[in-house]
Formats: structure tokens, sequence, C-alpha cells
């Protein structure tokens, strides 16, 4: 067979590199727009509609779907005119594996009498479809003060009647848990009654809670409840778990810090935090996880512990979906539905047919943007569980953060670590060793002996200790395997002779992860943290997330960028974002301060 000519193979290598080049191009026009403009149905441009049948178009590669109409926001302010219901896979591969049991007119009516039961009438709203099952989106339970709020409000503009749960009712209790008068426990079952029946038609049996709160207080007055203290136990038939995490505040911490996840831990102390971790043993039994020690776990170690949680909890049942909200469901909860979905996406559970910057697109467009996360505001206040999102693709490489029944490769014996901002800032420029490439190869951990690990000295090991590093510089050293670098604490004199990093940017071939199973060693929590590989051959997982975590950073980059402390070294957390972006073919337009 005659091979290609030059000729031929360099324009459709052109070609390939223009399509991607484009579609970073879009990322970057949509984070661009997401971090200027908060999403209402009601005011939606050219450029959101743009954005809307972008979404239809990539949910339709791989499912056969429905949808609920929200045109201008009737039903829900602040979530997508065009709801997606996922209703099969409808791949050649699968088109017969799965069928819809559900009546999408049906769904539309239970979606528009049950809206008022939740906060800000952001209704349980399935958004992944896994094996059949709906993973679902929601806020909390409303209150009785929004309660009574909207359903007056309905009353008045609707000529005095107020139809919205139609001739259905539910049986009355005889005390309500939020009721502060008689007719309160009336109401409150109506409400919540065709909350549940929404809930049982989804086949929705799991509800994991986010809220750091039983109720969440503003001016000493419960504006929210939660189905874990609904002392009428309408939830009773659901497997109720409580899960706090930390609210969006939180993340200026994690901004303030260079954004470094580790070692940054939550303050459980704090007068309003009364939820407890509640997790049934059938879930805790099978994870090896100590969850008595949640409160002393960093972010990170939070975060993957739940992740590995919600994984678990949907291949526990083949039959029963999940839902997961926190207080208004547009902070916390699109951080968890897109790992949700980039995890499964990366195990090739989901959404098969998408590229890295396909499954971008979708999940920054559709679970953060079209769903109501108010980017905007949150980078005023500097609480970025944005971006956190996304750069913690890293530390779920990982097969253990796998889906599927795999074989997981045995653990390391290093904890998971990275460099800090200003490790790196202080590393000198270096050739690049090896044939594996990293994000700049002056950074390039290579250890191509499988029996390396076991050559590291007492003081290597400290170094990977997983703690952070501080402003110390670091050099490479030998062991007694002429295959393993590893990298040392200088000397005192080598130390004040550092130089700082070159801002010489150098392509890229891949992006950073933790996971020490994976290959990777390192220490501290830079956000743009360059691992080092013990492995050669990274697993079809780990390379679709560093992936979609190279693509977003570069589009973050070209747009937003990242805000350092006062006390960061200059230039460090720009000069890095930069590498991304040309080594995507993006160039920065606004500065990174």
């Amino acid at each position: 067979m005659m091979a290609a000519s030059p000729s031929v193979s360099g324009s459709l290598t052109a070609s390939g590199l223009t399509l991607s080049g484009r579609k970073s191009e879009e990322i970057a026009d949509l984070i661009d727009l997401f971090s200027k403009t908060q999403y209402r149905a009601k005011e939606v441009s050219r450029r959101v509609e743009t954005i809307e049948k972008r979404c239809l178009e990539l949910f339709g590669r791989d499912y056969k779907y429905s949808v609920i109409h929200n045109t201008n926001g009737e039903v829900c302010g602040h979530y997508p005119q065009q709801i997606v219901f996922l209703e099969y896979e409808s791949t050649e591969l699968h088109k017969d594996r799965f069928e819809s049991t559900v009546q999408i007119t049906k769904l539309q009516d239970l979606v528009n009498r049950s809206k008022m039961a939740r906060c800000r009438g952001r209704f349980v709203c399935p958004v992944i479809l896994y094996n059949g099952k709906h993973i679902c989106r929601s806020s909390t339970l409303a209150g009785w003060g929004e309660l009574y709020g909207r359903t007056g409000y309905n009353y008045i503009f609707s000529g005095g009647t107020d139809d919205t749960w139609g001739a259905e009712s539910e049986p009355e209790v005889p005390e309500d848990d939020d009721g502060v008068r008689n007719g309160d426990s009336q109401l409150f079952d109506k409400v919540r009654g065709l909350d549940i029946k929404l809930l049982r038609y989804l086949s929705v049996r799991y509800i994991c809670d986010l809220m750091v709160e039983n109720k969440k207080v503003k001016f000493g007055l419960n504006v929210t409840s939660s189905e874990k203290v609904d002392k009428a136990q309408r939830y009773a038939d659901f497997t109720l778990l409580s899960v706090p995490y930390p609210g969006c505040e939180f993340f200026k911490d994690y901004k303030d810090r260079d954004y470094t996840a580790e070692g940054l831990v939550f303050n459980w102390n704090q007068d309003f935090v009364d939820a407890p971790l509640t997790i049934p043993a059938c879930f805790t039994k099978n994870l090896n996880i100590n969850w008595s020690e949640y409160q002393s776990w960093d972010l990170v170690h939070q975060t993957q512990n739940y992740l590995k949680l919600l994984l678990h909890i949907i291949n526990s049942d083949d039959e029963s979906g999940l839902l997961v909200h926190c207080i208004s469901g547009w902070d916390r909860t699109p951080l968890f539905v897109s790992l949700l979905r980039l995890s499964l996406w990366a195990d090739g559970a989901v959404h098969a047919s998408l590229e890295p910057a396909e499954i971008l697109y979708l999940t920054i467009a559709y679970d953060w943007f079209l769903f109501g996360h108010m980017l905007p505001d949150r980078l005023t206040k500097g609480e970025e569980i944005f971006f956190f999102c996304f750069n913690f693709l890293k530390h779920i490489v990982s097969e253990k953060f796998s889906a599927m029944k795999k074989q997981r490769r045995k653990n390391s014996h290093f904890k998971e670590t990275d460099f800090t901002v200003d490790d790196l800032c202080k590393l000198k420029s270096r050739e690049s060793r090896g044939s594996v490439t990293s994000l700049s190869s002056d950074f390039s951990l290579i250890t191509e002996d499988a029996g390396g690990a076991s050559s590291l000295t007492n003081e290597a090991v400290d170094l990977f200790s997983g703690q952070p590093l501080g402003a110390s510089s670091w050099r490479k050293g030998h062991t007694s395997s002429p295959q393993t670098v590893l990298w040392n604490r200088p000397d005192p004199m080598h130390e004040r002779l550092a130089h700082p990093l070159s801002q010489e940017a150098k392509s890229s071939s891949s992006s950073s992860s933790n996971q020490s199973e994976q290959g990777f060693t390192r220490a501290g929590s830079s956000p743009m943290s360059v691992p080092g590989r013990r492995c050669p051959s990274p697993s079809e997982r780990q390379v679709r997330l560093e992936a979609v975590r190279e693509v977003f950073l570069a589009a973050y980059s070209s747009t937003v960028g990242l805000k350092s402390s006062a006390t960061s070294p200059s230039g460090a957390i720009t000069g890095l974002l930069e590498q991304f972006a040309r080594g995507v073919g993006l160039r920065g337009t606004n500065s990174i301060i």
C-alpha cells in the first residue's frame, strides 16, 4: 500500500491542529463570557443561545434525549432554557441496552408542580445518565419563609387561585418540622410530597447532602431546611447521606494560598457548622477510609474521599439513582457533578464519543454556566471553586477513582505531593532528560527503573511527605540506580546561589497529576505543578484527564488568569499558565497578576 505523500500528511496534521485550536478557542470564548456574565434564563443573548445549542449537539452524540422546557425561566430562572433529559445511550453498541421508562410530559408536569419544594425553585434535575441510572442535582429543601413567600406571590399573580399542586394532595401528619402555624403541616405535605414523587419517578434512592448546616440560618431565621432534619420523616424511604463540605467562601483561602489545596483544612468549630458526617455502614466498609478523621482532612483528601463515596454509591445499586445538593446548588453541587461527569467520561462510561475539549466544553457550559454558577461574583470575592474543580483533575487520575471494575495497580510507597509555586520559581532551567516529556522539561523527574523506589534515601522520602515545602529550592541528585533522578535539598550554599526560574516557555505534551500509583511523585501543591514520571506509559484514564486539565488551564490563562498572593514570588503563576497557553496555541490576552 502506497504511503501518503509528505504534502498530504502535512496537510492532515495541519488540519488536525487547526481543529484542535478551534476547539480550544471555543472554550476560551466560553470562559470569557462566563467570567463576565451571570446566566439568566429570561435574558438569553445570541451567544448564550449558541452555547445551549452546542450543549444539545454534544449530548446528542451519545444519547437519545428529550427536553424539559424552561422558556424564559418559567420553571426556574437559573436553569437552562432547554433542560436535557437523557433517556438512553444511542450508540450502536448500546442502543438496545437501556430504554427510558419516563414519559417526558409527566416529568414536565412533576417538575412544574414540585419546584417550590426546593430553595430558589431549583428542583431535582437529572443531569448524568450512567448505566441507566440518573445522577441528579438540586438545591436543598425550602424553609417555611421562602415557601410562604412564593405561594403568596403565586396566589396574588394568579388572580386569587393557587393550583400549583393540582388536585392531588398527600396525607397529613400531626406536626411539621418547620411549622409555626397549624396550616404549615398541610402545605409542607403537599410541596414535599410532590418533590418525593419526582424523586421516585426518576428512581432516585440516594440523597447526598453537602451542607455543613442542618438548616441555613440568616438573621436568626431558618431560611432553608434539608431532608436530614425533616422531623415528619417524609424522606425516610430514601438513603440519606450527610457529607458536609465547605462552601464557596472557603475557596478564598485556597486562592490566598496560591491555589494550594494540600494542607488547607476547614475550621469545623465555627458556630454555624452543625451537620455531622452521616454515612450508612454499607458504603463505608468497602472504601478503606477512616471516616472518623474527616475533620482533619485537607481539601485534597476530603474531595477525593467524597468523590470515591459518590462513585461507590452509583456502582452499588444497579437500578437506583443519586441526588447531590448543597444549599443553592450552584457552587459545591456543580463541583461534584462536574467531577463525576469527567471521571466517568475518563473511564469511557459516559459521553464515550466526546474528545477532551468537547467534554470540557459540555461540563463548563452545562454543569456550571447554564445552571447558574455566579462566576463573576465568585471571582470578585476570590472564591475560586470553579478553577479548583478543573485543576483538581490532577488528583483523580488514579485507577482507584475509576468506576470500572479493573485490576488496580499496586500503590507506591510515596504520598501524593506537588512542587509549590515558590519551589518552581527557584528551580534552575536545565536540559531535558529522558524520552518522556512533561509540561516543561526543566522539571521532568524520570524514573525508568522499576526498582527505583526502593533505592530512595531517607532524605528523599522526607521530601515526598506531602507537606508544603516553603520557599526552599531543590536540586537533582542520583541514587545508586543510574536511571533514577531525585530531588534533594541543596546545602545552604547551593540554596543561596539558586537562580530563579527561567521564564522561557516550552511546549507541553502532558499536564500534571498527583497519584503516586500512576507513577508520579512531587512535593507541595502548586496549581500548575509539573510531575515527574516513574512509569513511562500512563493509563488511558490519566491521559484523558490530563488532556482536559491542560486545555482548561490554557483557556483560563488566556481569559481570567490567576492572581497570586502578595507573598508569592512574582510571575510564578503567570509563567506556568503561559506555558499551557503556548502549548495549545493560545495567547494570553489578559494580564495575570
